[in-house]
């Protein structure tokens, strides 16, 4: 989809990140937004700039792990702009920081329900408009360095990037299987300036979820802020919808580790802990 000019993009997530970023870079492009996040005054705030930039905005707060509230996100786009050309599944949070044996019922539920779930809603929702519409679309999955490696201590977090890389495949193998209109993507950044630390901020009300470490919490902190800027990410991503391209892997530097565990499942050697905590870890006290 190399035109984007008057397109129709609808984005998750996008009130900050990696989805503000996407929604600036697709306004840029001269499209129409159809921006979705659970922090509804967050939202608000973006869309409101977003419109002063001079791009048609519609702004809804949904919660991706409600399915009820992704296909009213799907109506409500439809309803306005009539078509979506781009569709950004991109909200996530990241967990809490524990050993799998310790990682609680509710905090295995919430990752889950939002990373994969929020993914599952977002193409069960718009793909099957899409295709009906007939018109040239692409569609983006955002998972994470996260889901081509493993580590210890984000299981969850892990478990629902792994699941969104082999989704996103399924996918596209199908979309091409029936010779769609319509391709798809996948992202997979490492460390990002993104608030993916502060996830705890749109937590289920009830539940109980454990808790993070103090030394753990600092050190995906101190990453995250050493992470690179999301306007990067977005660019990455325009680049990839126009080329056509599937994997977008936004971190060369981490490329080394994707092919070690490879390698490791290829030699039958077990896995080590935490390869990509412990080189980010490195290059930040050098």
């Amino acid at each position: 989809m190399q035109h984007l000019n008057d397109k129709v993009a609808v984005i998750t997530g996008a009130a900050s990140g990696i989805g503000l970023a996407l929604a600036e870079r697709c306004a840029a492009e001269g499209m129409r937004l159809v921006l979705a996040d659970i922090e509804e005054p967050a939202l608000a705030r973006a869309a409101q700039a977003i419109r002063n930039a001079g791009a048609q905005v519609l702004a809804q707060r949904v919660d991706v792990a409600s399915a009820a509230e992704v296909e009213a996100l799907a109506e409500a786009a439809y309803k306005q702009f009539g078509a979506v050309n781009l569709l950004c599944n991109n909200a996530g949070v990241g967990g809490v920081g524990a050993p799998v044996w310790a990682q609680t019922l509710d905090a295995w539920r919430w990752v889950i329900n939002v990373n994969l779930f929020g993914v599952i809603y977002g193409v069960h929702s718009f793909v099957p408009r899409m295709l009906a519409g007939g018109e040239e679309g692409h569609v983006v999955n955002t998972a994470s360095l996260a889901g081509l490696t493993s580590g210890a201590m984000i299981s969850p977090y892990h478990v629902t990037k792994h699941a969104v890389v082999t989704l996103s495949e399924s996918l596209y193998m199908e979309l091409q299987m029936v010779n769609a209109k319509i391709s798809a993507s996948v992202l997979c950044p490492a460390f990002v300036k993104t608030k993916i630390g502060e996830s705890e901020r749109n937590r289920p009300q009830s539940g109980d979820f454990g808790q993070t470490s103090s030394e753990f919490r600092a050190m995906i902190q101190t990453m995250v802020e050493q992470g690179v800027p999301a306007e990067g990410i977005a660019d990455s991503v325009i680049e990839a919808v126009k080329q056509g391209r599937f994997w977008i892997l936004t971190h060369p530097e981490y490329e080394p580790a994707i092919r070690e565990r490879v390698n490791a499942m290829l030699d039958g050697r077990s896995p080590e802990p935490n390869t990509e905590f412990a080189a980010a870890r490195s290059r930040s006290s050098v």
